[in-house]
């Protein structure tokens, strides 16, 4: 079965430059950065349990949203942890809703299942809010997941707390379930509380997350998922024919990860802060531009005015400009692109310039 997923395999292969407002992520963290003075024998044994994931990592993410080990399964990123639940909770012939924009790998996901994508709209002239009425004129009677992505991949968007409430109750009446993804939902621009996570709204939620988007380590793989204690069983259950368990080196790392997490935080938000008013200044008086400002998240999604399709403006950016934005195609938008403020400011600050000529 080809199950593909254009976007992630266009991010893979896409030409290199040196301005790159196309990946992701925050700045990498290093070495140095997380491990300080703990010697290099504790942090690499390369040997222990992680049949379950490791336990110390899944209580220090317990402790962290104020929950509990059984509602903790460990995944390899926030898309292991996201196939790992569609995987578990979906069956073929199953309806399952996915906003659009939409990151296309929940979509591939969803298929490889062998279940049916329907779409309800995240509309620009809403601001790209999750409304609660589209997803229900969209509900079938094989509805049996519901996915959103909070912030918003790819307008960094928020959802409310009443919206999420309101789509759990749909959700229940049917005998669905809805998956969260908040891999973005942690990377802030500001001083802020610590998001509560959709799970603890209640056992029709299911969130997933890692420690990629918003910590700046992806190299370490850790994608953990909060769901209920019956549907965490179910998860590690799949897990067991998806990799088996977890590689000690990065889960015990990810432990001190957690042991260091809001100085990581501080960290990207200041990068994302000092880099999202870069982009902003230019985005908000440029004339081709409609700029709606992320809630969180590490990309924004403006539309340029005057085109179909962004395809040529990227290309001619690559080409002319040696700078990468990505084209609003992969997220089902063609008059969009998806900038990207996460990488070194120095660098973000110029790339940034380049976009601006491009689009003169």
């Amino acid at each position: 079965m080809n199950i593909p997923a254009p976007y992630l395999r266009w991010a893979k292969v896409r030409p290199r430059v040196t301005y790159d407002l196309a990946s992701s992520g925050i700045v990498p963290v290093t070495t140095a950065e997380l491990l300080g003075d703990v010697r290099a024998r504790d942090a690499f044994d390369i040997s222990g349990n992680t049949d379950e994931g490791l336990m110390a990592l899944r209580a220090s993410i317990a402790g962290r949203y104020g929950t509990t080990v059984d509602r903790i399964s460990i995944a390899a990123g926030a898309s292991g942890a996201n196939f790992e639940v569609m995987m578990a909770l979906l069956a073929p012939g199953d309806d399952v809703l996915i906003e659009t924009p939409a990151y296309d790998p929940l979509m591939a996901a969803a298929r490889a299942a062998g279940a049916r994508v329907v779409h309800f709209e995240r509309s620009l002239n809403k601001r790209f809010a999750l409304d609660p009425y589209v997803v229900r004129t969209a509900l079938t009677p094989d509805t049996k997941l519901i996915v959103v992505s909070d912030a918003h991949n790819p307008s960094g968007a928020r959802a409310t707390r009443d919206a999420l409430e309101q789509i759990g109750i749909m959700a229940e009446a049917i005998g669905a379930h809805v998956l969260v993804d908040e891999v973005y939902a942690e990377a802030q621009h500001e001083e802020l509380p610590l998001p509560s996570p959709a799970a603890a709204l209640g056992d029709v939620f299911v969130s997933t997350n890692s420690l990629t988007k918003a910590y700046g380590l992806a190299g370490l793989r850790c994608g953990w998922i909060i769901a209920s204690p019956a549907i965490s069983e179910r998860l590690r259950a799949t897990r067991d024919v998806i990799d088996g368990s977890g590689p000690f080196v990065t889960e015990r790392l990810s432990v001190i990860a957690f042991d260091n997490i809001e100085r990581l935080r501080h960290r990207a938000q200041a990068i994302l802060s000092e880099n999202l008013a870069v982009l902003r200044s230019m985005a908000q008086a440029h004339p081709r531009l409609e700029w709606i400002e992320p809630s969180a998240g590490t990309t924004a999604f403006p539309r340029v005015r005057d085109v179909d399709d962004t395809q040529s403006l990227v290309d001619a950016l690559i080409r002319d400009y040696d700078t990468i934005v990505v084209p609003g195609r992969f997220f089902h938008a063609p008059r969009h692109i998806r900038v990207s403020f996460g990488g070194q400011p120095e660098m973000v600050r110029e790339a940034v310039s380049r976009l601006d000529a491009a689009l003169r």
